[in-house]
């Protein structure tokens, strides 16, 4: 019984007030500051700024209107499926708040740890951990585990003066102790500041669409320098200089990275039925990407709770052996997971001992005597019980088999004396007679469907990698019950924590590639694993749980955590497995491959559109003459070409094995064809219409008609009128050809198959029929065509746009299918 108070109510409402409690930012998410800061302050963000500037400068400040309205909707998308991922990680951290033993006005209560303040007196026992940074008072002792602050797991002596740290473990006796420092200012506060930081990492398909757009920065202000030096030499009148400089800036692809965000909202709200919390909004495509799984054991392939699974009497019988553990279990007042399992297997009644010496790491056993039965029952690990060969071989070799597969054994003793503990701060001894009494064996409860979501990675091609604190030879014979030693051809290759640490760099990461099972290996040595397999290109997801993991799930590239992990842990993850559904996973994975194929469909969409309309914008530039297209016209293609059908594509993806192919030859192949092809066909029909219009007026120079009246007429009356005219028809062509564009690229038939694989989805051709009759009202409709400054052209000159576009779609399919641009520039897809 100790003397110690601890503080009264009325000195804890004064430490309160001033500030003195352990209030800290929460260790499970980011601030809401955060998280509208990393949202706002981007790199496309900022490119949009940049392009507002320069057409507020044009005059053009609807324009940038629509950019703000884009831009607001992409941040609004990515603010709620954050905040919405925060709230839920807030609610599971309050959930599973632990709680802690203080010494208020002489009575122990239990409070949260935020309700601690400084000069708190606390208790600490087995297996608490010590939650502020302070001093040992009192007379207790107690020994603490600091591995997670030093990184050493040795057991450190703690008593009367000595300094405690937030972060620590208590292993064995009881102690109290003054808390001195809290809140932010704690050890355990300053030591996972830097886990705790957010980090965005960004997917290879998120870096290739950021290079995509930065070369399409690069090439719109190239555009500009072309209109500025063709006003320069006096090309191009200055109306018309700001007309084509306001098109060039209708180039950068607003719209793709908007489909983009809400095709990672979309994908999120889809995979939260599946009871799994997207943290980033690029968690799912990320996952896609995945050619390594790391994992951890104990917590994640396992329940992290055990079951006993055979219990072998070496004297007396079995129910007297059960009889003798239920009472050892039950009775224990400081439990663990061994015990709760024997407690849950062998009913008995409780009996409060008369000695009891708690379980430690340090000397792998405990005990406990009754005053009503002689002798002290022991239960630990028989390799430390009876060393060398003081079992029969019978025993060791039904020991050493039970070890090969997987389970956990041990040794029951009996002794008639009791164990030597002088002081609580050494191990204690074990009395020199011992007398087998019977073997327990345990096993770890898996995961349900563990080994069929295991089986489905490996199918996929994705490696697995087991890495855990266990012996090897423990973790070898998880992995060959979840299956993993018959995916890979029953070869597994195993190895220690000890062996990596004698290793140079370049045989370390040798090791992590080609070895399966990790055994021993600590909580830093699981992020260098993690790290070494980054350096060597591959794409890497690591799932865990604990405190442990942390490191390695932050260097991961994508970090998965149970939602009974720490709250650290669940904090630095990417994605969470509500109520740790392992099974989850496959879903997720076939959720991040839709998210990837609808993503890059649409980025070809948008890069055909630029390129060929880039394209059509120097050819003109050079002739001397403005960009064919005003800017509402621009803007209806936009619309109809890319923004609309764009929103089809990433909804309507499936998942499915993507194409590994290189992203440069991929794009050549699809894009390049379709964007020189769809670039001369716009100038052909633009000059086509206009030399129309204009040759009845060429045989007028024949007569007797002065040139000077000839020019005039045709500036001012039939050169306008043609260009209208030509205008008119290059939209309907260029609309067309677009709607064409998506049946080529999700082909509904194998005689659209060309630059894509079949996809048998008619909801696209469905699309491009009513995108088709929406341009048709618009044509009939005079208010909205005058609006757009359409012609209405001749039915004849509408069927013939339509025969031109189908003969661009057969030469186009047939330079595809005989691969003529890949051939000629020398470029292979496999």
């Amino acid at each position: 019984m100790t003397t110690l108070t601890g503080l009264s109510a009325a000195e804890v409402e004064d430490r309160r007030r001033l500030g003195l409690d352990n209030q800290q930012p929460p260790a499970t998410s980011r601030t809401y500051k955060e998280i509208c800061k990393d949202n706002l302050f981007t790199f496309i963000n900022g490119v949009f700024f940049f392009i507002s500037i320069v057409l507020l400068g044009l005059g053009r400040p609807g324009d940038v209107l629509v950019i703000a309205i884009v831009v607001f909707l992409n941040t609004i998308l990515s603010l709620v499926q954050e905040v919405r991922a925060k709230q839920q990680l807030d609610q599971i951290a309050l959930l599973t708040r632990p709680h802690v033993a203080v010494l208020r006005d002489g009575v122990e209560i239990s409070v949260t740890p935020d309700a601690i303040v400084q000069d708190d007196v606390l208790v600490v026992r087995p297996g608490d951990q010590i939650i502020a940074d302070g001093r040992v008072v009192g007379t207790g002792q107690i020994q603490v585990d600091e591995s997670l602050l030093t990184g050493e797991s040795d057991l450190i002596n703690k008593e009367l003066g000595d300094l405690v740290y937030s972060g620590s473990y208590c292993v064995q006796g009881l102690a109290y102790y003054q808390a001195e420092k809290v809140g932010s200012a704690s050890t355990a506060n300053q030591v996972t500041k830097s886990a705790k930081a957010f980090r965005r990492e960004l997917t290879p398909l998120q870096h290739d669409i950021n290079l995509i757009i930065r070369v399409i920065l690069v090439l719109a202000m190239f555009l500009w320098i072309l209109v500025l030096l063709s006003l320069l030499v006096g090309l191009s009148s200055f109306p018309m200089a700001v007309q084509t400089a306001a098109v060039v800036a209708g180039l950068v692809p607003v719209g793709l990275y908007l489909t983009i965000t809400l095709t990672y909202a979309v994908g999120a709200v889809r995979i939260a039925k599946q009871e799994v919390l997207v943290q980033q909004a690029n968690a799912m495509e990320s996952l896609s990407n995945i050619n390594v799984l790391c994992l951890d054991k104990t917590g994640t392939l396992t329940a992290n709770a055990l079951e006993v699974q055979t219990i072998h009497p070496l004297q007396g019988t079995e129910p007297e052996l059960r009889q003798l553990l239920g009472r050892f279990a039950h009775s224990l007042t400081v439990a663990n997971q061994t015990s709760a399992a024997i407690a849950q297997a062998c009913a008995a009644p409780p009996c409060p001992p008369r000695l009891e010496i708690p379980f430690a790491s340090s000397h792998k056993w405990s005990a406990l005597a009754w005053a009503d039965v002689g002798g002290v029952t022991i239960l630990g690990a028989p390799d430390v019980l009876f060393p060398g060969d003081r079992l029969s071989p019978e025993i060791l070799l039904e020991i050493e088999t039970a070890i090969a597969h997987g389970t956990r054994v041990l040794m029951v003793a009996h002794s008639q004396q009791d164990p030597q503990w002088p002081d609580p701060t050494q191990a204690p001894r074990l009395p020199l007679e011992l007398t087998p009494l019977g073997l327990v064996l345990l096993r770890d409860q898996l995961r349900p469907q563990s080994q069929e979501v295991l089986e489905r990675f490996t199918q996929a091609g994705i490696g697995i990698k087991i890495i855990s604190g266990d012996h090897p030879k423990t973790v070898l014979a998880l992995a060959k019950q979840v299956g993993v030693g018959e995916n890979l051809g029953g070869a597994l290759r195993i190895i220690s924590g000890a062996e990596l640490a004698k290793m140079n760099p370049g045989e370390f990461q040798q090791a992590a590639r080609e070895t399966t099972i990790f055994g021993r290996i600590t909580p830093e040595q699981k992020r260098q694993l993690v790290k070494a397999l980054r350096d060597q290109g591959l794409h890497v997801a690591m799932i865990g749980d604990g405190v442990n993991d942390v490191l390695s799930l932050k260097e991961a590239n994508i970090g998965i955590a149970m939602e009974s992990g720490s709250a650290i842990t669940r904090g630095v993850a990417d994605i969470i497995l509500r109520h740790d559904s392992f099974a989850a996973l496959p879903a997720a994975f076939r959720e991040g491959q839709r998210i990837h194929n609808g993503i890059q469909d649409v980025t070809r969409l948008f890069l055909v559109r630029v390129l060929s309309f880039s394209l059509l914008f120097m050819t003109s530039v050079i002739a001397g003459r403005a960009f064919p297209l005003l800017i509402k016209q621009n803007s209806l293609l936009t619309l109809f070409g890319v923004g609309i059908p764009t929103i089809g594509l990433a909804l309507w993806a499936v998942p499915g094995p993507r194409q590994e192919k290189p992203l440069i030859p991929s794009l050549l192949h699809f894009v390049l064809p379709a964007s020189l092809s769809l670039c001369l066909l716009g100038l052909l029909v633009y000059w086509g219409y206009l030399a129309n219009q204009i040759l009845p007026l060429v045989d007028l120079l024949q007569g007797t008609v002065a040139l000077d009246q000839i020019s005039t007429a045709i500036q001012r009356n039939k050169f306008r009128e043609g260009i209208e005219v030509a205008r008119s028809a290059l939209v309907t062509v260029l609309l067309l050809a677009s709607l064409v564009m998506i049946l080529f690229l999700k082909p509904p038939h194998g005689a659209w198959v060309g630059g894509a694989p079949l996809s048998k989805n008619w909801r696209y051709p469905v699309m491009a029929s009513l995108l088709l009759v929406g341009y048709v009202l618009i044509l009939l409709i005079p208010g909205l065509r005058h609006f757009l400054e359409l012609e209405l052209l001749r039915w004849e000159d509408y069927g013939i746009c339509v025969l031109i576009v189908m003969a661009w779609a057969l030469i186009l399919r047939s330079m595809w299918r005989w691969r003529l641009l890949d051939r000629f520039l020398g470029v292979s897809l496999s």
